[in-house]
């Protein structure tokens, strides 16, 4: 079956398997090529008769991850120059009031896409849940602070998407005020963001952060700083026309050879201090502080305007920095010798590793390493933005996922738990293993649908008094009261 509906810019035709109907690569906005990649989004262009929506989109420019990645996780890029664009999964195009949500791709602002096999939406949709994913400018395309460029142009992709969204859900059979965003990584700092923007009022009602946090921001001087590096690397003025007229193999070498460079030399003094310090050394191309997209980072305005908060879910994986670490071979390399000098490098005290030593008696200095930086990089912030929300008065759940992988090294690392949210593990081995539990992803998976449904996802709400979060492993999950307290409280105490 074909099925067939109207969307902003024309009708598109999907097809239905199993009873799930998919429309796949539908643009929501006009191809940002040339001189536009520069620019606020625009309407879609009209199209004539009926448009297949039957394979994926293009994707914006990136390189492949390293091989170590890649082997886990795989590359995106497909090539064509309408790169934004949804993909919709519904169990009724014909239908009305269902859930909806709206998913958000990783990869650190400058790699991923929605046509990865583990966001297949057609569990969601299976399950009663429209769902909808969507690409954004990534890299210098959509966060390089170009002179004479509005900034923020991939969080703007985000917010026309989700007007898109509102404007066009009906004819998925979704209620467009029954609206979740969810999205994991650079994904879930996106989410932090847009729940922080003045500008995404209206757009959703709920909200889920996975493996991000609140800090990913930059301020605009720090960012015009690293545009004008861009610049004088391709040897261009710094403006939108100059830019504009590279074509995307130009922009993303560019992008790749100022990333090495910054975590091989992250000197705030080159690249500004926001940069290395909310990028962690290791993104330099984020959001901005702009003052009309964002006010200051998401976890300080939302700390500080209660009224934007909404029923929530915020988590992360209990050893988000190993899938950094192990694969890559940069944990063999930490030594006891070498474990203070890489602690400094993060701003970290690094009398703070005999804290985590001693509660690890097993563990390598690579361990304490990841289990050091899966903190300050994820959990203290995860928590934070837990304790803003609750404080507002909004339903709120923490989580962790604590399964380990069945690769060898891996343990619960950063990406592992998507693959059991979507119910999508069979296209997931090479990450999770040959074996991973069918019985957590159906309790993590109808978890988030029950949040998407009705605003409860199962388990107790986090409370400042309680600060109870949810432990999800196998063979069996459990909500645990406020976890490693003692080392997240030195944590704070540590960085510098």
């Amino acid at each position: 079956m074909e099925p067939i509906v109207s969307v902003t810019g024309g009708k598109i035709r999907g097809r239905t398997t199993a009873g799930v109907s998919a429309f796949l690569g539908v643009p929501y906005a006009a191809a940002p090529v040339g001189p536009a990649r520069f620019r606020l989004p625009t309407r879609v262009p009209d199209w004539p008769g009926v448009r297949d929506a039957l394979t994926h989109g293009a994707t914006c420019v990136q390189s492949p991850y390293a091989p170590p990645i890649h082997a886990l996780i795989g590359s995106d890029g497909i090539p064509g120059d309408e790169y934004l664009n949804v993909n919709v999964w519904t169990p009724d195009p014909g239908g009305s009031g269902l859930p909806v949500m709206v998913w958000i791709h990783g990869g650190a602002y400058t790699r991923g896409s929605n046509a990865r096999a583990i966001y297949d939406g057609a569990g969601f949709a299976r399950d009663g849940v429209v769902l909808v994913s969507i690409n954004y400018r990534l890299g210098i395309s959509g966060f390089a602070a170009v002179a004479d460029a509005p900034l923020n142009r991939g969080v703007h992709d985000q917010l026309f998407a989700l007007r898109w969204v509102r404007e066009n859900i009906e004819a998925f059979g979704g209620d467009p005020n029954r609206v979740t965003i969810f999205g994991e990584s650079a994904g879930g700092m996106s989410v932090a963001t847009l729940m922080a923007s003045p500008l995404s009022k209206g757009l959703f009602q709920q909200a889920i952060v996975q493996s991000g946090n609140g800090s990913a921001a930059v301020r605009v001087e720090d960012a015009r700083k690293l545009a004008g590096e861009l610049a004088g690397r391709l040897g261009i003025s710094d403006t939108a026309d100059d830019f504009g007229r590279l074509g995307p193999d130009q922009l993303r070498i560019a992008q790749d050879a100022l990333a090495l460079e910054l975590m091989s030399d992250p000197d705030p003094a080159r690249w500004g201090a926001s940069i290395i310090a909310n990028g962690l050394g290791i993104m330099s191309l984020l959001p901005v502080i702009d003052g009309e997209v964002l006010e200051d980072r998401p976890v300080d305005v939302l700390a500080a305007q209660p009224d934007r908060a909404v029923p929530f879910i915020v988590g992360c994986t209990a050893e988000e920095f190993r899938f950094f670490t192990v694969p890559t071979g940069i944990a063999a390399g930490i030594t006891a010798d070498t474990l203070p000098f890489v602690l400094t490098r993060y701003g970290i005290d690094p009398a703070l590793a005999d804290i985590y030593g001693a509660n690890r008696p097993a563990a390598t200095p690579a361990d304490v390493f990841a289990a050091i930086i899966t903190d300050r990089a994820f959990r203290s912030d995860t928590l934070h933005l837990a304790r803003s929300n609750a404080a507002a008065g909004a339903p709120t759940y923490a989580y962790e996922f604590a399964w380990p992988s069945g690769i060898d090294g891996l343990g619960a690392c950063h990406v592992l738990e998507v693959p059991f949210v979507f119910d999508a593990l069979a296209g997931a081995h090479a990450l999770t293993g040959p074996n991973p539990p069918q019985s957590l992803a159906d309790e993590i998976h109808s978890a988030w649908v029950a949040f998407a449904e009705h605003g409860d996802p199962g388990w107790p709400r986090y409370e400042s008094d309680t600060q109870l979060v949810q432990i999800f492993d196998s063979p069996k999950s459990a909500p645990v009261s406020n976890p490693r307290a003692d080392e997240l409280a030195a944590l704070r105490k540590s960085v510098s």
